[in-house]
């Protein structure tokens, strides 16, 4: 079995996902629209995809089987819900929604029409929490008693850019998105490895200090001052998780954006920047190489002209050994897969659960597991570090 894909947004982030959607082999079709027409029609010659669409509406009126949402990070939720009800299986960006509200509604029409619904969180694949996961699995670590996500990723290193782009004149009243609800790309990366969820929080939200209208009561459409957010979340299984997400912040995140800490009774493993260690009670054992995407294009080649250039590593980046690439479709092969290796897996987890009836990795009721605990961290930063309980829709059924 075959399907064919509508993609839902044209910016900077959905040319490499529309690049791998055409070459999967379990897709036969790909469309694109975008608000702004003339980055749809700019899209589909780039990537040789086979034509555009008016708009969102026009797509689900089409006869393509799936979706692939690439809008503003705010707007997911209700887009998401009307393509189920309209019969499409549907991929998200990040995040998933940003309330309870919209994630319950995902959910509940996920059980109503039992079609495929993902969220594309690239820390699900990140070589640490793979590394993570696998250490897991083997009893390496004994207990996980404490770990910790940071998703280090400076306005400067991008952002500004990226909000220009999808803005226009407006774009400081977008720019303030809260931290704590774009929070999968740190939560992600520990609860992908760990068998639990988080059940309450208090999180401190840090108020911005540039003073350059970015984070700006005045100014944003989110009523957001905070720039940076620390969480601290009490897990399922006992233990805590700790997560950072900061937007002002002296780190090189075009090196890794993402990084995670596992601290278990027996073992424990560590991210920095170049360097990944596996520590025992004996030794520092450096994992580095294992963990290491390789490069396979260059930043300046011209198919990324339209990233900014300081998120362009984003795009560029390979495998790591500890991937499984045998996994994937033989089109993949030399194709970059960008966030640490990880965009390979998320096409082919998307394409391989919508063409079978498969729940994927990170369907519907993991992504709340990795949502929602940002959005109460984020409420509780709002009264002033305020303890509160983090619901949960519980575990992902064995089937739709």
């Amino acid at each position: 079995m075959t399907i064919s894909i509508g993609i839902i947004g044209a910016g900077q982030f959905a040319a490499q996902f529309a690049k791998l959607f055409k070459l999967h082999p379990g897709v036969e079709r790909v469309l694109v629209t975008d608000v702004i027409a003339e980055r749809a029609e700019h899209l589909s010659a780039l990537e040789e995809l086979d034509g555009t669409v008016a708009d969102f509406e026009a797509m689900l009126a089409s006869d393509v089987d799936a979706v692939a949402i690439f809008t503003q990070r705010w707007t997911h939720g209700p887009l998401v819900v009307q393509a189920l009800k309209a019969g499409k299986h549907v991929y998200s960006a990040v995040p998933m929604a940003i309330s309870e509200e919209e994630i319950a509604a995902i959910i509940e029409t996920v059980r109503e029409t039992k079609l495929t619904y993902m969220m594309g969180e690239t820390s699900y694949y990140n070589p640490a929490t793979i590394y993570a996961r696998n250490m897991l699995d083997e009893g390496k670590f004994g207990r996980v008693f404490y770990s910790e996500g940071d998703y280090v990723h400076d306005m400067d290193l991008g952002f500004y850019e990226a909000y220009q782009y999808s803005g226009g004149k407006d774009w400081k009243k977008t720019a303030s998105y809260p931290p704590m609800l774009y929070p999968t790309h740190s939560v992600g990366g520990v609860l992908g490895a760990l068998p639990a969820h988080a059940v309450s929080v208090s999180c401190i939200g840090v108020k911005d200090q540039r003073e350059d209208g970015v984070f700006d009561k005045d100014v944003s459409m989110f009523d957001n001052d905070f720039s940076n957010a620390s969480a601290l979340f009490e897990l399922s299984d006992g233990g805590a998780m700790r997560i950072n997400e900061m937007r002002r912040v002296g780190y090189p995140s075009h090196l890794r954006e993402s990084r995670f800490r596992f601290f278990g009774t027996e073992a424990s493993f560590e991210q920095l920047a170049h360097v990944s260690v596996w520590q025992d009670k004996e030794e520092v054992h450096d994992v580095s190489e294992q963990l290491e995407a390789t490069t396979t294009k260059s930043a300046d080649d011209p198919s990324l002209a339209h990233v900014a250039p300081a998120l362009r590593s984003a795009f560029t980046s390979g495998h790591a050994p500890i991937h499984d690439v045998e996994r994937l479709p033989v089109e993949f092969h030399g194709v970059p897969s960008g966030h640490e290796g990880s965009h390979h897996f998320l096409v082919d987890d998307f394409v391989t659960a919508a063409c079978n009836g498969t729940l994927p990795g990170v369907n519907a009721w993991t992504a709340a597991r990795f949502t929602l605990p940002g959005i109460v961290a984020h409420r509780s930063a709002l009264g002033g570090g305020e303890r509160l309980q983090v619901p949960d829709f519980g575990d992902a059924p064995a089937s739709l």
